[in-house]
């Protein structure tokens, strides 16, 4: 909401409105001034009402010098992977990129089980086409783990970046060590196609934010949320 923006030499609170569920008011805080969240929550219950939405919230940035603690319950880490630096390490196990695998594998089957990390919708996209290869390890000859599509794109600077990807993991197949082996490979996918390097967001504390510490990614501090 351009109109909405405020901005002064301490501080910018930068409001959105998103339609779905009743409408979601966010303002996003930039700034360290003692009141920034306390007049970000004022704003943001002010656009709430004046637009009529079912509810809002607050999102603001830690930086990498600040404790976990922080944001521990009610944020997300932001990791930088620098291909600058190499791909990393090899997968420890095999890992296939093979679109023809998917179908005789169970991918589907996978997709169904995996839906709420974004693979059954994943699964209607590659059946659509138009997406990139998606990498996937086997147990018994069936899908366990994947990671994907990966996707690389310019981003505003020009730089190659490496799309984030749908990754995971059947519970029954965790300990196997299949996902730091999915996630190398698509590393060395990464590199081996161009990118420059990778953004993700993980959650502190999470498997996901341990993986990234135990590869070397380098954390760019975290971004928070809440309601108002």
């Amino acid at each position: 909401m351009v109109d909405a923006i405020e901005h002064d030499d301490g501080r910018t609170f930068i409001p959105t409105l998103a339609e779905r569920g009743g409408g979601v008011v966010k303002v996003h805080v930039y700034g360290a001034a003692p009141d920034s969240l306390t007049t970000g929550a004022d704003l943001a219950r002010k656009l709430i009402a004046v637009h009529g939405a079912a509810r809002g919230g607050l999102v603001w940035f830690l930086g990498p010098d600040q404790p976990e603690a922080y944001a521990q319950g009610m944020g997300t880490r932001v990791q930088l992977k620098d291909f600058a630096d190499g791909p990393g390490a090899a997968p420890g196990v095999p890992v296939h990129e093979d679109r023809r695998l998917h179908a005789d594998a169970g991918f589907a089957d996978f997709a169904e089980a995996m839906a709420s990390d974004g693979f059954a919708f994943l699964y209607e996209r590659m059946r659509a086409g138009g997406v990139g290869p998606v990498l996937t390890v086997l147990h018994d000859g069936r899908v366990a783990g994947a990671i994907g599509p990966m996707e690389i794109l310019a981003d505003a600077a020009g730089a190659a970046r490496l799309l984030p990807q749908y990754f995971g993991v059947l519970p029954q197949y965790r300990g196997h060590g299949y996902g730091r082996a999915l996630w190398r490979a698509a590393m060395h996918w990464g590199y081996q196609h161009g990118a420059g390097y990778q953004l993700l967001q993980t959650e502190v504390g999470g498997a996901s934010d341990r993986l990234c510490a135990g590869e070397g990614l380098t954390s760019l501090g975290f971004v928070n949320q809440a309601e108002v």
